[in-house]
C-alpha cells in the first residue's frame, strides 16, 4: 500500500480553510475545503472523503490540485461549451438586418419572425440553427422577438382620428 499523499501548502490552517468554506458560494468547493480541513486536522482520508460526499481517490485528486494552485484550484470549472455559430461581425450584421426590417419585395414577408430570420441566417451565413436559438440571439442583441402587429400600408391616420371622434363607441 502506498503512503498517503501529503498536503504541502502550509499557508492555511484547518480553521482558515473552514472560514474560506463559510464564505464560498460554490457548494462543491465548500465540500473540498472541508475535506482538506479534516485531513489537516489528522482525520483519516477515507472518513474525510466519505463525510464530504466523495471517494478517497477523488479527495486525493483534490489534494493534488490544492498543492498546485491553492484554494483557487478547488473551484468548479465550467466547460467552455460549443463555439459560437456566428462571429461578432455576423451578429452585428444580424442586428442591423433585424432593426432595418425585411424588404417585402425581396424577403416576401412584412415583418421578421424567428422562422424567417432562421432562413435568412442560413442563406447569408450558411449556418443552420433552431428558431429558439434565433430568439436567444435577439435577446443577446437587446432586441425582442415579439413585435407589434403590422399596420396596413394604405392606412389613413386622419380617417382613423375622424372615426374616433364621431363614433358613439369611443
Amino acid at each position: 500500500m502506498s503512503a498517503a499523499l501529503k498536503i504541502t501548502r502550509t499557508e492555511y490552517t484547518p480553521a482558515d480553510l473552514r472560514s474560506s468554506a463559510s464564505k464560498c458560494r460554490d457548494g462543491a468547493q465548500v465540500r473540498r475545503l472541508l475535506a482538506l480541513a479534516m485531513v489537516l486536522e489528522g482525520q483519516p482520508r477515507t472518513a474525510a472523503a466519505r463525510q464530504n460526499g466523495m471517494d478517497r481517490q477523488t479527495l486525493r485528486d483534490w489534494v493534488h490540485r490544492y498543492n498546485e494552485t491553492g484554494i483557487e484550484g478547488l473551484k468548479s470549472r465550467q466547460s467552455p461549451g460549443a463555439p459560437p455559430a456566428l462571429t461578432p461581425e455576423q451578429m452585428a450584421e444580424l442586428k442591423v438586418l433585424v432593426v432595418k426590417g425585411p424588404d417585402p419585395a425581396v424577403h416576401q414577408v412584412i415583418r421578421w419572425r424567428c422562422a424567417d430570420l432562421r432562413e435568412e441566417v442560413a442563406r447569408r451565413f450558411e449556418v443552420t440553427v433552431h428558431e429558439s436559438t434565433i430568439g436567444k440571439w435577439l435577446h443577446q442583441l437587446g432586441l425582442s422577438r415579439v413585435q407589434p402587429r403590422p399596420s396596413h400600408p394604405q392606412k389613413d391616420p386622419d380617417a382613423e382620428e375622424a372615426f374616433k371622434k364621431t363614433s358613439p363607441l369611443c
